[in-house]
């Protein structure tokens, strides 16, 4: 196996990175390392094949979940300080993002986007006599976000897995896990390991590097605010396509016949804690029907109580306080007035939830995301049917919403959410975790990094 030195030295004083075997014991250049992930990385990757890539990436992955394993502890040490998290909470992010890496749920992902997987590998049947193909970029560059540790890994993992050679940029904060998976990448195949490279650097200060990478790139998928994804663009060629994850938020709903459940308060606090709301999978706010078990003010004060008992979260920051009083002092001067809204919580506590009550035939407020931290808005929702309106200036910013209840009213509110824009209808419990086959934000993430080349029969039969 490849001994992997990590830090390696780039010119321009980009940060340390893994680089492909042969190129880790002296200062690579720009055009020598992006020549070399082009033309032997991408030699390698074919030559492995899909089912042998997956074996190789299942493997690295899985030693995430082995408490034996040194990369395991080492990313349990340094994630920590890395993206600022507290013990527990590098353990429960760790286990939430590896859980995804493991065989069977790779293979999963692979099927959700390729039902028949062979056509990575060749052309396969298509309809009336076409033959179908799956070619990966030559070159995909991937530009990561800093705040969810481990999606820096997972997208290392999309890329190698349709076959393409792939420089990936963490974002500040997910520098270790990439890190760590390209380290096992390399102990686990080298001819692989020649595919890929992870380097960092901050936002536009990449320099040639970045400038280079981003005009050769056949693909480009870039995680991050509208700036990050404006200044990628810039550096973008005209033609090439660029998949983009921008800044997303996510919600909760809760019908009637689930407002009783302990349960559910208890996963939806988890899922607030989860990522202090940084997250665009985070709860910001929770629309709670009238007629249940409990009344939504009832509901709010039960997810306080929640918070309160110690929901776990993953993140070390701190509380952003003067936001969390700001919201606090508007919401009492509204109960003051006579409007019914209530507060549970504080900056001091480290967690908020606001109940702003809706007046009587008011049209329902807009969606307002909280001011992240352990920061939740709880609502009323007499009829599911008022959601139509209120996420039609959030149709591309919302994404993931947490919806509990029985069915038929499960299903029917799901449609009108899924019409309004929602990509992923799911519960509390399963909120902060996405699969590793969810359709990121409504497109499979497998399929978005590839092209489909069609070879048409020579003589097809029938009427033209």
């Amino acid at each position: 196996m490849t001994e992997v030195s990590v830090p390696v030295p780039l010119p321009g004083g980009l940060d340390p990175c893994v680089l492909p075997p042969g190129m880790v014991d002296h200062q690579a250049t720009v055009g020598g390392l992006l020549d070399h992930l082009t033309g032997t990385g991408a030699e390698a990757l074919r030559a492995l094949g899909f089912r042998t890539r997956l074996q190789v990436l299942a493997r690295a992955g899985s030693r995430f979940l082995d408490p034996a394993d040194p990369l395991r502890r080492e990313a349990l040490e340094r994630l920590p300080v890395d993206a600022d998290l507290t013990e527990p909470g590098a353990r429960q992010l760790l286990d939430g993002m590896a859980r995804d890496w493991t065989l069977d749920r790779l293979a999963t992902a692979l099927r959700a986007d390729f039902p028949d997987p062979d056509v990575l590998d060749g052309f396969r049947p298509g309809i009336r006599g076409d033959r179908l193909r799956v070619l990966p970029p030559r070159l995909l560059v991937q530009v990561g976000a800093g705040n969810v540790p481990g999606t820096g890994a997972t997208a290392l993992l999309r890329g190698l897995l349709v076959g393409a050679p792939t420089l990936l940029k963490p974002g500040a904060g997910d520098r270790v896990l990439p890190g760590l998976l390209a380290r096992a990448l390399h102990e686990e195949s080298e001819a692989l390991a020649h595919g890929l490279a992870v380097v960092g650097w901050r936002g536009g200060k990449g320099g040639d590097l970045e400038q280079a990478a981003l005009r050769r790139a056949d693909r480009v998928v870039v995680y991050g605010g509208q700036e990050a994804v404006a200044a990628v663009r810039a550096l973008t060629g005209p033609l090439t396509p660029v998949v983009v994850y921008g800044p997303r938020v996510s919600a909760g709903l809760v019908l009637a016949d689930a407002t009783g459940s302990d349960g559910v308060v208890a996963d939806a606090a988890a899922a607030v804690s989860a990522y202090e709301q940084r997250g665009c999978v985070s709860p910001h706010l929770v629309w709670v029907q009238a007629g249940g078990g409990r009344s939504p003010e009832g509901w709010a004060e039960a997810l306080g109580s929640a918070l309160a008992d110690g929901a776990p979260g993953v993140s070390a920051a701190v509380s952003p306080v003067h936001a969390m009083r700001v919201l606090r002092d508007a919401a009492e001067f509204r109960a003051a007035a006579g409007s019914g809204d209530r507060v549970w919580g504080g900056p001091a506590d480290g967690w908020m939830v606001l109940f702003e009550d809706e007046a009587t035939g008011a049209d329902p407020r807009p969606f307002e995301p909280s001011c992240l931290g352990r920061t939740v808005r709880v609502r009323p929702l007499p009829d599911p049917g008022t959601l139509a309106s209120v996420l039609a200036p959030m149709r591309h910013v919302i994404q993931s919403v947490a919806l509990e209840g029985a069915e038929p009213g499960r299903t029917t509110t799901a449609l009108l959410l899924a019409r309004a824009g929602v990509t992923r209808v799911t519960t509390f419990r399963e909120q902060p975790w996405p699969p590793a086959w969810w359709k990121h934000d409504g497109q499979g993430p497998l399929a978005a990094l590839v092209q489909w080349a069609t070879l048409e029969p020579a003589d097809r039969a029938g009427p033209r």
